[in-house]
This record gives C-alpha cells, structure tokens and sequence, in this order.
C-alpha cells in the first residue's frame, strides 16, 4: 500500500451498526509511500493509523501531476 499527504481514506465499519470512517492523511511516516500514516478524520480525531483490510485510500490528484 503506498499514499500521499492529501490522500482521503475511509475505515470501513467492522459492523453493519458500526458507519464507514472518513479522514485525510496528514503525514506519511514509511518510506515512499508506505505506512504507518498520520490521519485526520473528518470529525476532528488524529490517529497513527496502521492500515488493514478495512483501509482504502482515495488517492488525490496532486497540483502538477
């Protein structure tokens, strides 16, 4: 799995009951693209997300790509 700074993600829930989780990645601490990832979610919460099965990242377009 490789993602930029400005990449969307989304956690999906685990449960039917339990909603997707939506974020942008902030900081990518791997080498070139590789996790672990710094993640802002949509509601304010920052975590070091080491991703799995339940990650897809929603790669952004980057100005001058």
């Amino acid at each position: 799995m490789r993602a930029a700074v400005g990449d969307r993600v989304v956690v999906r829930g685990k449960t039917v009951e339990t909603a997707d989780r939506h974020g942008v990645i902030t900081e990518v601490r791997g080498e070139d693209g590789k996790p672990p990832y710094m993640v802002t979610y949509d509601d304010g919460h920052q975590a070091m997300v080491f991703p799995g099965g339940d990650f897809v990242v929603e790669h952004v377009e980057q100005p001058g790509s």
